[in-house]
């Protein structure tokens, strides 16, 4: 089963999720998987902390031309759709950072002047974590193809186990790259007015790609009721509530599991493993 974990803004507590689920799959021996493909700024690692044993650079196909059999005829940038090449005057320009790697400057150069060159965005990550695989991504410092790498990360899945996927936060490009072919999508939010206003826009979201999902509600004894009152008019299940207590707040501020540091809350997740279980 491949679960995303994603939420409609940031800080709502994907990651205090995904690693806690991760966690307490591993402790009843089940095969368990953690992607971070939150690759701007994965931080799983904070709490999980894995050892690990393999780091692979994750590249793109970008245009290279040879000036020299170039004809200036044009036609490599009228098919870019992105401006990502831009013949000018006798030269060809190219902007590695807008392009898609989708290679059809290549097909149609009459001239054979345009090859591929590969360019590295970032890295993944593959250790162990107890009894759960980790694998993350880490986009290069300024590099924007986050969508590129979230798939390179994807490609690293275990199809024989359970595989967690902690989405960056939001609805846009990267988010979708994430969570478009998973099992089933946790949204998690929490009861205020800007976690609603975001709760909506990802359950918009997922409707749309027609992923099964359910919510995950976090400080659920702030705020006021109107997340729980969308949820039940709109026939989301919410199939875990975390409250907010100090406890699990100095849990997380020392990068310690809850579900280890607060055994009080372990029931929690692993009632949430079940949840999730039965859905399959």
């Amino acid at each position: 089963m491949k679960i995303a974990i994603a939420s409609g803004k940031g800080g709502t507590g994907k990651t205090t999720i995904a690693t806690n689920l991760a966690f307490v799959i591993a402790e009843r021996g089940e095969p368990v998987q953690y992607l971070d493909c939150d690759v701007e700024e994965p931080n799983g690692h904070i709490f999980l902390r894995p050892d690990i044993r393999l780091t692979e650079p994750a590249t793109v196909a970008v245009p290279e031309v040879d000036l020299s059999r170039c004809s200036d005829c044009g036609k490599c940038g009228r098919i870019c759709q992105y401006s990502a090449i831009v013949p000018l005057n006798g030269k060809v320009l190219t902007f590695e950072q807008l392009c898609h790697s989708c290679g059809g400057c290549v097909l149609v150069c009459p001239q054979k002047a345009i090859r591929e060159k590969r360019k590295t965005i970032g890295y993944v990550d593959e250790g162990v974590s107890g009894g759960v695989m980790f694998v993350q991504g880490r986009l290069e410092i300024g590099d924007v193809r986050t969508p590129a790498l979230i798939r390179q990360v994807k490609r690293k899945i275990d199809s024989q186990a359970v595989a967690i996927m902690d989405a960056p936060p939001g609805t846009t490009c990267p988010v979708i790259e994430a969570v478009r072919d998973e099992d089933f999508v946790l949204l998690v939010t929490e009861p205020t007015p800007f976690g609603l206003h975001d709760l909506k826009l990802a359950v918009e979201m997922v409707k749309k790609l027609k992923r099964a999902f359910a919510a995950v509600i976090n400080r659920s004894n702030i705020g006021d009721d109107r997340v729980h009152r969308y949820c039940r008019e709109e026939g989301i299940d919410i199939v875990m509530e975390l409250p907010d207590d100090r406890k699990i707040a100095e849990a997380y501020s020392s990068g310690r599991m809850i579900a280890e540091a607060v055994p009080d809350y372990k029931h929690c997740f692993e009632q949430l493993a079940h949840a999730l279980e039965v859905r399959k």
